[in-house]
């Protein structure tokens, strides 16, 4: 079994009224390679007549995001054209590659209502080769995404990408990556094992987990050596887990703001191309 380096606590980082806690980057951790940044979004009660997502237009470059929406809902808008609301359940992924405006607010009729809302947002890195590719988006609801179980049926995986015991999951990424959320019922165990060389990105959203003998509990991320495949996962309770496992890229990484590139250069012209209208208009 994977041996366990350490376990991250998420940093409490609010944005305007929005309850946010980032595991990634923290003090303690710069990232997983590939896996850059995730924000967990919620767990928080809306009420009617609010303001909804804070996430105005806003630009991108040399990433790509995978957004997990557990409550609520989240309105896509982007200079590519593509438009849409996904609800509860669902996900979106977009590549920013050579560069979009996007912006990610709730939905019109969210507004009017409220409710509750938990969304998390990952950022996976772009491979130099990829970094200037097509920008791209795709949004699914619930009833797109596989859901398979294990465990008797105690085990929920929810596949977004990559594969398991030869299910492909919903989306197909630009890089060779697996992520899913799963839900487990308490007293329910998986194994789970990533390829040896890929990094694995574990985050428990809800709940309390036992990993390899080791426990962590709800906004907690465990960093995990590379010295083995085997994941054994058991819960004493209801909880949410976000996995994640892929190759790392063992590139030189240049992240400031949006953009997401291999150099200082790179990050200037990113800016010089967003200032002088190459990522499109917003309108």
């Amino acid at each position: 079994m994977r041996t366990i380096k350490r376990i991250h606590d998420a940093e409490y980082a609010p944005i305007a009224d929005l309850i946010t806690y980032s595991p990634l980057p923290s003090r303690s951790l710069r990232q997983i390679d590939p896996f850059l940044f995730l924000n967990h979004h919620g767990p928080q009660i809306y009420k009617p007549n609010n303001n909804g997502l804070p996430f105005g237009p806003h630009p991108h470059r040399g990433m790509e995001t995978m957004t997990f929406i557990l409550e609520g809902d989240i309105m896509h808008k982007d200079s590519g054209g593509h438009e849409s609301v996904i609800n509860a359940g669902g996900a979106q992924y977009m590549t920013a590659g050579r560069g979009l405006i996007h912006a990610e607010v709730s939905s019109s009729e969210f507004k009017k209502n409220g409710g509750p809302l938990e969304i998390l947002q990952l950022w996976l890195n772009l491979p130099a080769r990829l970094k200037m590719t097509e920008p791209y988006y795709l949004g699914l609801q619930q009833k797109d995404i596989p859901s398979l179980s294990e465990d008797e049926g105690r085990v929920t995986i929810n596949l977004v990408a990559g594969e398991w015991n030869g299910q492909k999951g919903a989306f197909d990424t630009k890089t060779d990556v697996f992520l899913s959320t799963i839900y487990f019922t308490p007293e329910s165990t998986l194994t789970v094992q990533p390829p040896d060389e890929h990094n694995v990105f574990f985050y428990v959203i809800r709940g309390e987990l036992s990993v390899n003998g080791q426990s962590a509990k709800a906004r907690q991320l465990v960093e995990f050596n590379n010295d083995g495949e085997a994941l054994f996962i058991e819960s004493p309770i209801d909880s949410v887990l976000l996995l994640g496992h892929a190759r790392p890229f063992n590139e030189p990484v240049v992240a400031q703001g949006p953009f997401v590139m291999n150099t200082e250069a790179e990050i200037r012209e990113a800016y010089r191309d967003y200032q002088t209208g190459k990522f499109g208009s917003w309108g």
